[in-house]
């Protein structure tokens, strides 16, 4: 078999209405094109299979033909990992048709779903068993979990949870061969050899597919409760995290915070959502907090108010607003969350997914806003993010009035460079949830440690030597 008659082979594996091809009318454009609209690639052809045993044919198929496999979830990465290439020689591996619950088991604390769930459904399928999945971010409503683990998202509530991979403690797989793994374990303790599950979870589709996963569920909370406060620095925002860390310890379970600039495009892009702060500038740095509370909601509006009030007493934060119902508590999380909306509207910027030990960030920004401010005077500084586990997006706006695609085109590289510099220089990492895909695949061959990278090569010659799985991503 050859590229040539393999689309004929997929649609005998998966039937002729869940393989598209251009030649055959189809318009492909949603599944070629990033969410960036970064990436604009050109499949030979898109396969849709509906069980993980298709899945295992159809990798099978593209490895006898010598045909390389992207494998793509809800299309909502930042990196270019989930399109394939401008050659029109690759097949893009949609999993939205594998998107069954399997099994929640409520007395264990687990779900099992297919990779091609959507992250809300599953945070729907665990609510209504009164159970909580606390993976949360802003594409939850069309990000998929195969997606979520293949870049080992992170969202909002790392800081008590984990990344997707603290969540996950099994796996189904199709290895580049077109053989299928079952290591869908509900177990929390299994030293049976090698844990083969973290190899997959963070590679971006380039060691195999995930076709399903075992997850943890948690109890859900008595009490979650939300609060805006006001800093006039990011220095006063890292203390203000190390004060609820004390005050509230393990029921601190969201900590975001968001520069004057991210918030003042959010209110020109979105202004039908409210100001908690209006009458006033934006403040310099504003801190969103999330309590989860097992106990009652009185107990947790005490301690956060508590909180607040010797923060104020303290001088670390200027005013703070509590949300006084789940409406409110939304309300203010759509403001975080419409950030990157409205940086999209304002125009291409330059994204940093970055992270450092919290100790450190008030030094990196204050050094790095002024490096850049020199070296391109005007820019604009859209800084925000997950400030308790020390991930921000450091993202970097032309100058008003500048064209951005220009500035992007012109200035991206430097920097790249003089960012992550400073990132390096402050014991950090240039890729924190985003993973690495096409776009920091270079940088990844600079920055990474040689050792790692030779065993990083090792584990994918061994995986997958024919280099079918998403070539060109991460090495």
């Amino acid at each position: 078999m050859n590229a040539s008659t393999l689309p004929d082979r997929l649609r005998d594996i998966v039937g002729a209405g869940h393989v598209l091809t251009r030649d055959g009318g189809a318009d492909l454009a949603a599944f070629e094109t990033d969410w960036r609209r970064r990436w604009h690639g050109r499949a030979l052809a898109v396969v849709r299979p509906g069980t993980p045993a298709e899945v295992a044919t159809v990798v099978r198929a593209c490895a006898d033909a010598g045909v390389a496999v992207v494998p793509q979830g809800g299309n909502t990465g930042l990196v270019g990992g989930g399109v394939p290439d401008d050659s029109g020689t690759q097949v893009l591996l949609s999993l939205t048709r594998l998107n069954r619950v399997r099994e929640l088991d409520a007395a264990n604390l687990t779900i099992t779903v297919d990779a091609g769930c959507v992250l809300h459904a599953v945070q729907r399928a665990a609510a209504d068993a009164g159970l909580l999945f606390p993976l949360s971010l802003a594409a939850e409503g069309s990000a998929t979990i195969g997606g979520n683990l293949a870049t080992n998202a992170g969202g909002t509530q790392v800081l008590r949870y984990g990344n997707a991979r603290a969540l996950c403690l099994g796996l189904e797989v199709v290895t580049p061969l077109g053989e299928l793994w079952d290591g869908l374990s509900g177990l929390r303790k299994d030293n049976t050899g090698y844990d083969l599950r973290d190899l997959f979870v963070g590679s971006e589709g380039t060691l195999g597919v995930i076709t399903a996963a075992t997850l943890q569920l948690f109890p859900r909370p008595a009490a979650v409760m939300t609060a805006l406060a006001a800093c006039d620095s990011i220095g006063a925002a890292v203390r203000l995290l190390e004060l609820a860390r004390t005050r509230l310890g393990a029921g601190l379970t969201g900590c975001e915070a968001m520069n004057r600039l991210s918030l003042d495009l959010v209110s020109r892009h979105f202004a039908q959502l409210p100001r908690p702060f209006a009458g006033r500038e934006t403040p310099p740095w504003t801190v969103l907090l999330e309590l989860s509370d097992g106990e009652s909601e009185a107990h947790a509006r005490d301690a956060f108010e508590a909180l607040l009030a010797d923060a104020l007493d303290a001088g670390v934060i200027g005013d703070a607003v509590v949300a006084e119902s789940l409406a409110q508590s939304k309300a203010l999380w759509q403001l975080r969350e419409s950030i990157p909306l409205a940086q999209a509207e304002e125009g291409l910027n330059v994204k940093h997914d970055i992270a450092l030990p919290v100790s450190r960030i008030a030094a990196f920004v204050a050094a790095t806003d002024a490096a850049l401010a020199a070296a391109f005077p005007g820019v604009r500084l859209v800084d925000f993010g997950h400030l308790g586990d020390g991930n921000l997006h450091y993202n970097v706006q032309a100058p008003a009035g500048v064209d951005a695609a220009a500035f992007l085109r012109d200035h991206e590289r430097a920097v790249n460079a003089l960012v992550f510099d400073a990132v390096a220089a402050h014991g950090g990492t240039f890729s924190a949830e985003h993973g690495i895909g096409a776009l920091k695949r270079d940088e990844l061959a600079r920055r990474k440690d040689a050792v790692a990278l030779r065993m990083m090569r090792a584990i994918k010659a061994a995986l997958d030597p024919q280099g079918v799985m998403n070539p060109g991503r991460v090495l």
